[in-house]
């Protein structure tokens, strides 16, 4: 777990899984583009192994994109693998990093030069999330769904036209269909191009975009 987001949720979280039948220990970790690294990978790994973890267990990743993609990529290597699900909490891990099964961490080489494609078995998106998040936050994530209008969905590039401003101010409705119009076009071009061999390259124009 993202430790902010831990707190800010911990009761919540605790109470659905205990009405779920789970059984869960908590790891929350301070998440910051420094701590996007093996070291971390490493230390987070020791953890789970250290709870004498299986293959029929499942890792939850509880936070945003950075989040995600450490976790991500630790359940891809533990135990040469282990299920993972992503519940993410910002609007840009939730139209983009959480989906599509990217997964890594920074090197001394550049960003996101370590890591492994490693799909989850499950994506939970909570629009209430967003609701704690600052306005930049909230813009960095749009500025995700504007690409996948330009790249993918002119019809959906034109609604984003008319109501983009709901998303950024908190429409419930506008921001489902965002949401869940971006993930759709997303999955055409993952699922034509996992491994980014390809046509998958287009999904970075978000990032320079942005």
């Amino acid at each position: 777990c993202d430790l902010v987001v831990f707190n800010l949720y911990k009761k919540n979280l605790s109470t659905s899984l205990k009405r779920s039948k789970i059984e869960a220990i908590f790891i929350p970790i301070k998440v910051d583009e420094r701590k996007k690294n093996i070291g971390t990978v490493s230390t987070l790994s020791s953890k789970l192994l250290s709870f004498n973890i299986d293959r029929k267990d499942t890792i939850i990743a509880f936070g945003g994109g950075i989040l995600g993609d450490i976790v991500g990529f630790t359940a891809s290597i533990v135990l040469r693998g282990i299920n993972y699900i992503q519940i993410p909490t910002t609007l840009l891990s939730q139209v983009d990093s959480s989906v599509g099964g990217k997964t890594g961490v920074n090197s001394s080489n550049g960003k996101n030069l370590l890591g492994s494609f490693y799909q989850p078995k499950l994506v939970i998106i909570d629009t209430d999330f967003l609701n704690s998040l600052p306005r930049r936050e909230l813009i960095a994530g749009y500025a995700e769904i504007i690409k996948y209008g330009i790249i993918i969905d002119n019809r959906f590039y034109k609604w984003l036209l008319r109501n983009g401003s709901k998303v950024i101010d908190g429409d419930q409705r506008a921001r489902v269909y965002a949401i869940h119009r971006s993930c759709l076009n997303k999955s055409k071009i993952v699922e034509a191009d996992e491994k980014e061999n390809g046509i998958r390259a287009l999904l970075n124009l978000g990032h320079t975009f942005g």
